[in-house]
């Protein structure tokens, strides 16, 4: 079973998607269970192969692959590593949360379900490709789900609403509403977002087809390209510009700066934004943003402990994120309200749901009992000897998430409640709580016990850095070839959780005498 893991996780959605074309939509509960039944079995394999991933092994495990066409050099070829396996555990947990999430949807349940999983596998896909073609793929495979899932059953804005003159005359009809952004549809958003990913989509299709073209080894295979592949200047930088980080080692020790200088605008920009936004899903949203700076500053520093930080904050910021819109959804089917000013008191009326808020809170801005302490914490810790000056504009953005979360928090379920809103109810039913308690428990149980999780990312960041941070010799015109070592140490887990000293190079320079 173990040697067919990936195709279980990637196939089971896809499977459960084609399934439910076959399941007619006046039977939602038999729509439902049909979901769920796919996802969980995308869950539960992507638990098995996580805890049967082994950290003492570098590389990719799980490996399975296929040869699709010979003369263009495409194969469906899976695999993960210490990287990857965190990442599609992740989507796997939030896929069979994400179905009892919408338990309740009553529009159109099976097409949403259909995009759901056809979502959701693709997003796994990108995870576990270890071909180009068919990473590039997958991913484009996300942007069809992800619009329709907005377009159709997303939600408008209140001023989108509202846009209407006394005279009945709908203004948001009108020329001037296309370049009022605050203001825009669920319809506007969807297309903006897939414009947005189109436009990255084509950046990255360019830079693939340069890979291919000026690698010369005819294969999109990336752990080929990796080992073979040879570019000159200014080939390489462009390329790196436009799409990977680990297949151009030289130009990602050089040009990872400029990330380290980015993001601190992304940090403080979706920070302020979020500070000063009325919706609850534009905080989140704009947090999530703002987070996301965090996860680079962590892969700028080219540091064993800022880069496995990183990875696991990937993993603990969408358990932590996967919560907070999970109860702004659920606040909204309640009181049809997100502007956060107009509502309050709601602790009343949502004791869990507000309990669970006040976790994914402290997940969010870092508290000591989430996994997100530890990853935040690596961060920090491991760009200090770098970038002391972005780190610590790092900690005045962590202040800035503490202020628009608990302003959030505060404004939400505390203070009094209008009228309009005593009809809302609690999540009491085990299937809207299950959801909510399955990213708790995961976020809470990974801080526990983070050695396992530790030791698996390392496993994948170990040889990633050793790759990037390696130094080529040098060559003396007219001389004996000299070489340098820089003199460094690593510290590496062993499996058992403990550090090992893994490597030592000693610094000196050899020279003949002419």
């Amino acid at each position: 079973m173990l040697d067919s893991i990936l195709l279980i996780i990637l196939f089971s959605p896809f499977l459960g998607a084609v399934a439910l074309m076959f399941v007619p939509n006046r039977q939602a509960l038999r729509v439902r269970l049909t979901a769920a039944i796919s996802a969980g079995v995308c869950c539960s394999a992507s638990w098995i192969m996580f805890l049967a991933f082994d950290p003492a092994k570098s590389g990719y495990q799980f490996v399975q692959k296929f040869e699709w066409s010979k003369e263009l050099g495409i194969a469906f070829y899976l695999g993960v590593d210490g990287i990857g396996a965190p990442l599609v555990l992740a989507s796997g947990i939030l896929l069979f949360a994400g179905i009892f999430i919408s338990w309740h949807i009553k529009d159109r349940t099976k097409e949403f379900y259909i995009f759901l999983l056809i979502l959701a596998a693709a997003t796994i896909g990108v995870f576990m490709s270890l071909d180009l073609f068919f990473l590039y793929f997958f991913y484009e495979m996300s942007v069809i789900p992800m619009y329709l899932l907005l377009g159709v059953w997303g939600s408008h804005t209140k001023k989108y609403l509202e846009m209407t003159d006394p005279d009945g005359l709908k203004k948001r009809d009108s020329v001037a509403f296309l370049f009022n952004f605050a203001s825009n549809s669920k319809e506007y958003a969807a297309m903006k977002l897939t414009l947005f990913l189109s436009a990255g989509a084509v950046l990255a299709l360019m830079g693939i087809l340069l890979i291919y073209k000026f690698s010369g080894l005819n294969t999109f295979d990336i752990v080929a390209l990796k080992e073979q592949a040879h570019f000159g200047q200014p080939l390489t930088t462009i390329i790196w510009l436009l799409i990977l980080y680990e297949i151009f080692p030289d130009a990602t020790r050089e040009l990872m700066p400029i990330a380290a200088i980015l993001c601190i605008f992304s940090i403080l920009y979706g920070g302020l934004v979020a500070f000063y936004a009325r919706d609850t899903k534009y905080v989140i949203g704009y947090s999530s943003s703002s987070h996301m700076g965090y996860v680079f500053l962590g892969m700028a520093a080219l540091d064993y402990i800022s880069l496995t930080g990183a990875v696991m904050y990937m993993f603990a910021h969408a358990m932590a994120t996967g919560m907070l819109f999970a109860m702004a959804g659920w606040v909204y089917d309640q009181t049809h309200s997100r502007d956060i000013p107009s509502l309050g008191g709601l602790v009343n009326r949502m004791p869990f749901v507000s309990g669970c808020f006040i976790i994914a809170c402290m997940a969010s801005i870092g508290m000591p009992g989430t996994v997100n302490f530890w990853a935040e914490v690596m961060i920090l810790v491991g760009a200090w000897g770098r970038y002391p000056i972005q780190v610590l504009i790092a900690m005045v953005g962590i202040v800035l998430t503490m202020g628009y979360l608990f302003r959030m928090m505060r404004g939400l379920f505390y203070g009094p409640m209008e009228e309009q809103y005593s009809h809302a109810r609690d999540a009491v039913s085990m299937v809207d709580r299950f959801p909510l308690l399955l990213m708790i428990a995961c976020s809470v149980g990974f801080f526990l016990f983070p050695y396992y999780f530790y030791n698996v990312v390392r496993s994948g960041v170990d040889p990633l850095i050793a790759r990037i941070t390696q130094v080529v010799p040098l060559a003396a015109e007219g001389r004996e070839a000299s070489f340098v070592k820089r003199e460094a140490t690593s510290l590496t887990p062993s499996v058992s959780g403990n550090f090992t000293p893994v490597s030592r190079f000693t610094f000196h320079v050899s020279r003949e005498k002419e």
